[in-house]
């Protein structure tokens, strides 16, 4: 199979808009990814179909039917298969010539660094309750200087955040420190759409369940995030165009016909920030007893 693949070949459609240089510089490219789900598998195959020659990836998990929905390695012929070897069996039958590394184990504050040794950009594809991991991985790369790519998929659309070397951190944006699980939900959230445009057409309140660990998505919804990290990641490989980071961010929803940048200095602690915190909290204690928000 490798005897007949030619990366240039296989990628150059993508010149013009990146220059041959350019598609060389990506080639050399090591791109860490935690998460081989909803948003990480997909941002796995977007970047290699961009021409990153070299990627680390990590998931624990395997794919299960609640999954079919969203995720690109989700199939009858993968079920209970480990979603991080699918997921670099997928990228090598686009690139056989990818160097991809497949973590063994569960991020931790301990091993954070090890598993980002040698990426030049960490993207986040983590569930949204994998606290621990994305405090020390977000943590790690704020340590360690290395620009890190988070791409929510709220309802349909997509709301992300960069942040960069020398730049706010996560923690300094989010304040997760000291707080419970839900808390730490909420924060996050909030945090990455203040602008909150996907709320206005959430069909059944029902589904969303913080403390069990359970919320709706879609599958339009990975697609952006995957277009929208993909770009921002090509931006700072290349050096090329203006990245915004935190307290910056951006969120499209495709529903709501809507693009907005955000902006909260100090994030969370953000005095308008609180109070949406504020009625947040209000409208999922609401949920949890069954009436209107």
């Amino acid at each position: 199979m490798t005897s007949v693949f030619d990366y240039h070949r296989a990628f150059s459609r993508n010149i013009g808009w990146v220059t041959r240089d350019e598609q060389e510089i990506l080639r050399k490219k090591r791109v860490a990814i935690a998460g081989m789900g909803g948003v990480g598998g997909i941002h796995l195959l977007t970047l290699t179909r961009l021409g990153i020659g070299s990627f680390t990836i990590c998931d624990p998990d395997v794919f299960e039917l609640v999954n079919f929905n969203r995720q690109a390695g989700a199939m009858i012929s993968t079920l209970e298969e480990p979603k991080a070897e699918t997921m670099a069996r997928m990228a090598k039958d686009i690139n056989p010539e990818l160097d991809i590394r497949i973590y063994p184990d569960p991020i931790t504050k301990d091993n954070a660094g090890d598993f980002l040794a040698g990426a030049d950009l960490y993207l986040d594809g983590m569930d949204l309750f994998a606290f621990e991991a994305r405090e020390a991985l977000f943590a790690a790369c704020h340590r360690l200087g290395i620009p890190a790519t988070t791409a929510g998929p709220l309802g349909m659309g997509v709301a992300l955040m960069n942040f960069l070397p020398g730049g706010m951190s996560f923690e300094e944006y989010f304040g997760w420190e000291g707080q419970s699980d839900e808390e730490k939900s909420i924060r996050f959230l909030l945090g990455l759409s203040p602008a909150r445009l996907q709320l206005s057409y959430l069909a059944d309140p029902s589904a969303v369940n913080l403390a069990e660990h359970r919320g709706p998505s879609t599958p339009m919804a990975c697609q952006l995030c995957a277009g929208a990290a993909g770009t921002e990641v090509l931006k700072i490989l290349l050096g090329r165009g203006k990245v915004l980071s935190a307290p910056w961010g951006m969120q499209f929803d495709a529903y709501k016909n809507r693009f907005v940048r955000t902006w909260r200095p100090g994030g969370n602690r953000n005095p308008v920030q609180k109070l949406a915190l504020v009625i947040a909290r209000k409208r999922l204690d609401a949920f949890k007893k069954g009436s209107p928000a």
